[in-house]
């Protein structure tokens, strides 16, 4: 490293025109990198969605979900599969070990359920894959004016299509909430009954019709011509007069109008709306695409009339927000670092040498991130903000050591060469550390590797850059501005050496406070409930109102529209969106849900205390009585982290899965923390089964002539204002008892008899749920707990599962939150544990020795000190970033030690240990504390601004690395002195009583 910086000196031409140059490419590669939301990542998951609409669960479970789970069974690079069969809908979900190429995975299952035969009436299955870069980019909600008709809306909705569409970079785009135009058919049975006509009659009124037929070529008045035959309704009167028996026209016996199907209702402040998702093409920038498309929703507004569109949400405006939020962090702390380096020199030349590095540093970033295909995401920007403190580190250290020489000893270039020397291998070695502390993530598998390797790489490409123009850029800078400069000889505080004597001479009394003080805040830790993300400074969220399965579809329309007027009438709403339904359009996003689900998404007016509306909602459950009212905060793009625990029972007895499952409700009911529990099988529905005597009729016979006189039958389509119109017959009785469905008639051989004279009726509760794992049925119980409390409520649900006595071939497996919590918790320890191993690794190299890294280690266990001390000042719970906060500590920390004792070892050299420790404390201590500040200060912004939505960069990462940081600083310079006088405790012992017999006989002398 010495050598880098005398060839800085020999070529200053060369360095001048590599700063230029590294500067010009940082903004050339700023500009060029793509700008994403997230990094990409494939989401080892296929899912399988099905809609059978009017199927219940059991069918959908027994007809749909099994011949499903056999087609996927056997794909390879399965780990585990899932499914969950209700009514109307059915989704499988197939799990894949991390080196699956998901792509072929989801071709090979699309394969496997092409194969499938279906019910008829159930959809085509949607096989969907999920990769971040299929987020879509922008969320526009479309509303139309009161009185248009409908085929005006539909033209509208093709016309902001089509725009949408042009947008530059704009890709795929999603509609839903569409309605389709059809007609029906409503059979007036008296009518028919007085023209003696089954309704059957009705089933065949357009066949024949719509026909488009060449006959032939024939000579016709000597010429050659063609021959067509052409029948097409298109017009709703023509469909009235059309002839179903001799002498009877269609609207003699049944009402003809026009109507339109929704297979699920999308309304945003209590109007219907349309609701576009807009992703991006193949590397286009989201941010030029995301401002495209408002562009587009702006021009539409103003020029097509009877549409308001809105842009609910944009990753435009995230990413643009994150931006600025880096760029405020690097001014913020560029700002810090000028007004330490400025109290503590008191020199603005030497402050403007240090804060140099920033820029440069981060040009040289860029440029590497680019080169490494990394895009510039709120991961990566995230990194670069946490980075900032950090960068200015190896500057003030040499610059310092520059500054401290020149006033002791006359300006030359060999003073300034001599003094980046002297701390160049404590530098390097340090950064190295914090880089090394990163490097595990690579190890990592799945998502956590996918987020957190372009995290690393952008801290690393950081780091590494600010050491590089530590050692080159700023000790030629030094050479320049500094020229010249005399100021009075800094020493070292006397007091403070005094201190450290006294310190070393009762090193027994700082260790053992240190101790207590270390297990105290581990003790304090260990009692401190870890929490689900923090939800004050949500700005969306998302509400759902679950009434039982065998609530009737009005009621459950009349209570969510209820629930709406309340939303939208908030004044701490933006804006409400209701969605009730499953549709086509939402299941081609593996998005299924009860029929009996009404589900809001709200977005929040600047300034809401999230938790407070929610607080405020839940109080509204007292309007619902019938119905489960949750409230979540939720990102519209990242989803949200629930706090449900869940436990799965598993095994092959129907009988002992119930049983077991009753027993660990009533288990976990009393568990404090445990806001409600419930088994999918506690939600039950009423399921009428006709069961046909096989002498008396044919069952195929008896389901179709139901199935038309019940439900809705599709008859053909016609065309209207040039547009296929679908014309469904709607059913003829509508049976609203028991009683009623005894009595409905059907065709036999022996004439029309009543259903319940050739078919037994028989009424069972049925479970609106069924789970399977691996094809095999389990009951889940779920459990919602106290967000706040979550690993503790977490570990008492899973002590009273252990506890419980179960029967033979049953099985229990906890997960949910608190165990996604707690195995990435178990991941990041596992990545520190590593990244301690690196990081002494190093250290060993650097010193070439095995004890003096030993007493540096012992500044880790001092962090922890203070990061717990940090969380439980501010209240704030420790969750994932917390952790991820602890695992940058590690090198962060060590970095202050290091350059404490590569200091004692210089000194070890001339004077005897204790005095090395002294000096190096004394000497030492104006740069450990000005890095510290300075990356302290750098980070105060994340403590008191909000974080952006979905980044691992948050205001617990900032408190734990804060705390950590402050805490290990101080104890820095007063245990680890104590730990390397013990780890030397023989060689210093000699010297001291060498030192004393000396004195002694100089005394005597």
């Amino acid at each position: 490293m010495n050598k880098l910086t005398e060839w800085s000196f020999r070529n200053k031409a060369a360095v001048i025109l590599i700063v230029v140059m590294a500067l010009t490419v940082g903004v050339i590669s700023y500009l060029k990198l793509p700008m994403e939301f997230l990094p990409e990542a494939d989401n080892p998951q296929v899912m399988v969605t099905v809609i059978g609409p009017g199927m219940d669960a059991k069918s959908m479970e027994q007809q749909v979900t099994n011949p499903l789970e056999e087609a996927v069974m056997f794909t390879k690079g399965k780990t585990d599969m899932f499914s969950t069969s209700g009514n109307g809908y059915a989704q499988v979900n197939v799990n894949f070990d991390s080196n699956t190429n998901m792509k072929e995975a989801k071709a090979e299952i699309e394969r496997s359920v092409d194969q499938v035969q279906l019910p008829q009436g159930v959809m085509k299955p949607f096989v969907v894959q999920f990769n971040t870069s299929m987020i879509p980019i922008s969320w526009i909600v479309v509303t139309f004016d009161e009185g248009l008709s409908e085929q005006e809306k539909d033209a509208k909705i093709k016309l902001v299509n089509t725009e949408l569409q042009k947008s530059e970079g704009a890709g795929q785009i999603s509609v839903n909430g569409k309605s389709t135009p059809s007609i029906h058919i409503t059979p007036d049975t008296d009518k028919l009954a007085q023209k003696g006509l089954p309704v059957q009659t009705l089933l065949s009124v357009l066949q024949g019709r719509g026909v488009s037929a060449s006959i032939g070529e024939r000579n016709v008045d000597g010429a050659a011509g063609n021959i067509n035959v052409y029948d097409e309704v298109t017009s709703v009167d023509t469909l009235r007069n059309l002839p179903v028996a001799p002498g009877v026209k269609l609207s003699d016996v049944a009402k003809v109008e026009q109507a339109k199907e929704q297979e699920s209702i999308s309304r945003m402040n209590g109007k219907d709306a349309i609701l576009f998702t807009v992703s991006k093409s193949a590397n286009a920038n989201a941010v030029s695409t995301g401002k495209n498309v408002e562009k587009t929703v702006e021009r539409l507004n103003k020029d097509v009339k009877g549409v308001d569109a809105v842009v609910l949400l944009s990753t435009a405006e995230s990413v643009t927000h994150s931006v600025n939020s880096m760029l405020r962090e690097v001014l913020m702390g560029a700002l810090f670092a000028t007004i330490i380096i400025l109290l503590f020199m008191r020199n603005f030349r030497a402050t403007l040498v240090t804060i140099v590095s920033i820029p440069l540093s981060l040009g040289i970033t860029l440029y590497l991130l680019d080169l490494s295909g990394v895009t510039l995401n709120i991961i990566t920007l995230g990194g670069v903000a946490v980075a900032v403190g950090r960068l200015v580190d190896d500057s003030i250290v040499v610059i310092e050591n520059i500054y401290r020489r020149l006033q002791k000893e006359p300006f030359s270039v060999t003073v300034i060469t001599d003094a980046t020397k002297e701390v160049a291998t404590a530098i390097t070695s340090s950064t190295l550390v914090t880089v090394a502390v990163f490097l595990p993530m690579g190890l990592l598998r799945g998502s956590l590797q996918a987020f957190l390797l372009p995290f690393a790489l952008t801290v690393a490409y950081s780091l590494l850059s600010s050491l590089l123009v530590a050692l080159t850029v700023v000790p030629l800078l030094s050479a320049i501005l500094l020229r010249g400069t005399k100021e009075k000889p800094h020493k070292g505080s006397e007091k403070f050496a005094s201190f450290i004597r006294w310190n070393l001479q009762h090193k027994w009394v700082t260790l053992l406070i240190a101790l207590v003080l270390f297990v105290g805040s581990i003790g304090s830790y260990a009692m401190m409930p870890k929490g689900a993300l923090d939800s004050s400074s949500a700005e969306n969220l998302n509400i759902s109102l679950q009434y039982p399965s065998d609530t009737p579809s009005e009621k459950v329309e009349q209570g969510g529209t209820q629930l709406e007027s309340f939303l939208k009438d908030s004044k701490s709403v933006e804006w409400v969106i209701m969605q009730l339904g499953n549709s086509s359009e939402n299941a081609q996003y593996g998005s299924v849900s009860s029929p009996t689900l009404v589900m809001y998404m709200v977005d929040l007016k600047k300034g809401v205390d999230a938790e407070v509306f929610m607080d405020e909602v839940k109080k509204q459950k007292t309007n619902f009585s019938d119905a489960e009212l949750s409230v979540n905060a939720t990102d519209l793009m990242m989803g949200g982290g629930g706090s449900q625990v869940f436990v799965d029972v598993t095994g092959d007895d129907p009988e002992k899965l119930t049983q077991t499952a009753d027993q660990l409700i009533a288990a976990i009911k009393p568990i404090k923390g445990v806001l409600k529990v419930q088994s999918n099988q506690e939600e039950k529905k009423p399921v009428y089964t006709f069961q046909v005597d096989p002498e008396k009729a044919k069952g195929q016979e008896v389901s179709m002539q139901l199935q038309s006189i019940l439900n809705p039958v599709p008859v053909g389509s016609i065309k209207v204002d040039g547009r296929d119109t679908s014309v469904v017959v709607q059913p003829v009785v509508n049976p609203d008892t028991e009683a009623a469905l005894k009595n409905l008639t059907i065709a036999t051989e022996s004439g029309v008899v009543p259903v319940s004279s050739v078919a037994k009726l028989v009424r069972t509760e049925e479970p609106s749920l069924y789970y399977h794992k691996e094809g095999k049925v389990y009951v889940r119980i779920t459990a919602d707990a106290d967000p706040q409390k979550l690993s503790v409520i977490g570990a008492d649900i899973k002590n009273a599962a252990d506890k419980l006595k179960l029967p033979d071939g049953v099985e229990l497996k906890v997960g949910g939150a608190s165990a996604d919590q707690a195995s990435d918790f178990a991941d990041i320890g596992m990545t520190a544990l590593i990244s301690i191993g690196i990081v002494y690794l190093i250290m060993v190299l650097t010193f070439k020795t095995l004890r003096a890294p030993l007493a540096i280690m012992f500044s880790l266990p001092l962090a922890a000190i203070g990061a717990v001390v940090g969380l439980l000042i501010s209240g704030v719970t420790p969750d994932f970033t917390a952790m991820f906060g602890a695992l940058m500590l590690i090198g962060i920390v060590v970095t202050n030690a290091i350059v404490l004792i590569d200091r004692v070892k210089q000194n070890e050299e001339t004077m005897s240990i204790r005095d090395a420790l002294v000096e190096a404390a004394t000497t030492r201590m104006r740069p450990i504390i000005m890095t510290a500040v300075a990356t302290i200060c750098a980070m105060l912004p994340l403590v008191f601004g909000a974080s952006e939505s979905g980044s691992i960069v948050s205001q617990s990462l900032a408190i734990v690395v804060i705390g950590g940081l402050a805490a290990a600083t101080l104890l820095t310079l007063i245990v680890v002195p104590c730990m390397y006088e013990l780890f030397f405790f023989r060689a210093s012992r000699k010297q001291r009583r060498a030192k004393a017999q000396a004195a002694k006989a100089a005394t005597a002398v």
